[in-house]
């Protein structure tokens, strides 16, 4: 692949994008699943939405049911969960296989990356999160049960925002 913004996906709607439809934007890339006791990380997710959407900065989110079936209900069932129960309004995409044989190709990307503490490979769990710079570069990997609001999340976003 010769760029992650050259990677395709399908929206929750069923239309194709492109992540270069993100391109000079500041990107969170998180794999999500509505039954998971991590499913709460929504609200902060949508609050870094609205915080720094002004400045150039979006959130994806990536359907996943790999991690004991955490996401069993369709695209239909994702997206009326999402907006009822927490207000979401970032973009998601439909249900993906964020491991194994068959991965997304931005998976199979991402998690070449290495976290904090010098590991990569497969995603550990729901909501892992990636943080992509304007240029389309893998800036950040973070673990699920760091926070969206946690320090060091927030500080690499403001350090990656284009505005």
């Amino acid at each position: 692949m010769s760029s992650l913004h050259d990677i395709t996906f399908t929206t929750i709607d069923g239309e194709q994008a492109r992540l270069g439809d993100y391109a000079g934007h500041a990107v969170l890339v998180v794999n999500v699943a509505s039954e998971c006791g991590l499913t709460p990380q929504y609200e902060g997710l949508q609050e870094l939405a609205d915080d720094y959407r002004d400045r150039g900065f979006f959130v994806l989110g990536f359907p996943c049911n790999q991690f004991m079936g955490q996401e069993p209900g369709d695209e239909d069932a994702i997206k009326k969960f999402t907006s009822e129960k927490y207000g979401i309004s970032f973009p998601l995409a439909a249900k993906v296989d964020v491991n194994g044989p068959d991965r997304h190709p931005l998976y199979a990307e991402l998690t070449a990356v290495a976290d904090a503490d010098g590991e990569a490979g497969d995603v550990q769990w729901n909501f892992e999160k990636f943080l992509l710079s304007p240029s389309g570069e893998v800036v950040g990997r973070f673990r699920p049960k760091v926070e969206p609001g946690a320090p060091e999340l927030t500080e690499a976003i403001e350090d990656v925002l284009p505005v």
